[in-house]
């Protein structure tokens, strides 16, 4: 884990606290070596408002994708709270979901952005299948939920 801190120091970037649910689940758990995380949205300290409505009518491409990066932050952070002593993260795969207008076709664009700063934090181990997915609604209206599959490796 200590690995990943110093990343987000380096790369100039605050690990968010573990996000608190806003329904009846638990933000991650683990199996073994696997980490499960729960659909996180671009909240920053509980708030969602910057990151809401459809993409590209109400919220513009390159905000939906600084709203992906906010979701691979909070999964980051969720993920963390199952690590034991001594272990990193490997990201296995993303599931993401675009709140898009019905002529919309451009969602991995969007997931680009969390894609791409997966990568930058955890290097080789960013690497990642991904799932890219438009839908007509989302949760508190926001633009972009990612849930992630993480693995636990030994640092």
């Amino acid at each position: 884990m200590s690995n990943i801190v110093s990343k987000f120091e380096e790369l100039g970037l605050t690990l968010p606290a573990c996000p608190a649910p806003v329904a009846a689940y638990v933000p991650a758990t683990r199996n073994g070596d696997t980490i499960i995380v729960s659909g996180q949205l671009p909240s920053v300290k509980g708030d969602f408002s910057a990151f809401t409505g459809r993409v590209p009518n109400e919220i513009s491409v390159e905000k939906a994708k600084e709203a992906s990066q906010i979701c691979l932050l909070n999964n980051i952070a969720a993920a963390l709270t199952q690590l034991k002593t001594g272990e990193s993260l490997r990201l296995v795969q993303i599931q993401g979901f675009v709140q898009s207008a019905d002529d919309f076709h451009d969602q991995p664009i969007v997931l680009n952005g969390a894609s791409e700063l997966a990568v930058q934090i955890l290097g080789e181990n960013g690497k990642h299948a991904r799932t890219a997915v438009g839908v007509s609604a989302l949760p508190k209206n926001v633009a972009v939920e990612i849930s992630c599959t993480f693995q636990a490796i030994k640092e």
